[in-house]
């Protein structure tokens, strides 16, 4: 099974730069960390009122901001029947 998702690297790069760890974050914009930690893995689609209100506490372009990415667990759901099937 394939398992396609984007995620935002430049999301997770300005969180790093300004020092803003995800639970500080996720309180600041009034969402559970856990619905923050979804956006950021490309588990969920951010609201066009989440994607402004992070722009602006992270001080950055929205468009460069939520950049895409997107990434295939192929490798890991093989790994995963692999070692089951051991």
């Amino acid at each position: 099974m394939t398992l396609n998702r984007d995620i935002y690297p430049n999301l997770k790069l300005r969180m790093y730069t300004t020092g803003i760890r995800q639970n500080r974050l996720a309180r600041m914009l009034g969402i559970h960390e856990a619905s923050l930690s979804r956006i950021m893995n490309g588990f969920r689609e951010p609201t066009s009122d989440i994607r402004a209100q992070l722009a602006e506490i992270l001080h950055s372009d929205p468009d460069w901001l939520f950049y895409k990415m997107q990434i295939n667990d192929d490798v890991a759901f093989a790994e995963n029947e692999l070692a089951v099937h051991q």
